[in-house]
């Protein structure tokens, strides 16, 4: 079973729900209609990784995220994640209304670095940026989600038992796109103006 870093530990999520179309804008950027209710899916622990890897033979998308370790039915930490996505693959299944496991849930598809310990107070501060080649590619803040993290983890309950140790990834905002083999791609979380932590990848061929 694949691990995350928590405070220094290793952790062994059972599995990674995901929130999808929650930024206005990135909806409006894959002309994607707006939904009425909470989009929900999920990636397996095999989906997992510490690495990023080029897909030289699919258009493969980095989708940055916010996301969340739950413990004992609570956020109890946050790291950076990136939701990859099949892109191409995707809008085929969408097109014939078929589901998305197949464009998301493959191994190595949520990629994430260590997590930090995180009060719930203090979750409305969070905001985020994904850089690649020391470009500002994508931001975002929790303010701009359409669904607040805590009232994702509600939903999440209604449809599912959290295990100590699962991950909530909370949805992109504006500007997901392609990356290449030896590209420096960084996350960086900040509490305000005051930057958490950043993780680096540099992606394997």
């Amino acid at each position: 079973m694949n691990t995350v870093l928590f405070d220094g530990l290793p952790v062994t999520p059972s599995k990674v729900v995901c929130i999808g179309r929650n930024f206005v804008a990135h909806i409006e950027e894959l002309q994607n209609e707006m939904p009425d209710a909470m989009v929900l899916f999920m990636k397996p622990n095999a989906a997992i990784s510490g690495m990023l890897k080029a897909w030289p033979d699919k258009e493969i998308h980095y989708e940055g995220e916010l996301s969340f370790i739950i413990s004992e039915g609570k956020i109890r930490g946050v790291g950076f994640g990136l939701d990859l996505t099949d892109r191409k693959l995707q809008s085929t299944l969408k097109a014939k209304g078929l589901p998305w496991e197949r464009a998301k849930a493959f191994d190595g598809a949520a990629v994430f670095g260590d997590f930090e310990p995180i009060e719930e107070e203090d979750i409305p501060q969070l905001a985020f940026q994904l850089w690649i080649n020391d470009e500002l590619r994508q931001e975002g803040d929790v303010n701009l989600m359409i669904h607040k993290p805590l009232d994702m983890l509600e939903e999440v309950k209604t449809m599912t038992t959290l295990e100590d140790g699962d991950i909530l990834m909370t949805g992109t905002p504006k500007g997901v796109g392609t990356f290449q083999a030896g590209d420096r791609v960084v996350g960086k979380i900040f509490m305000g103006l005051t930057e958490l932590m950043a993780t680096e990848w540099i992606v394997n061929g």
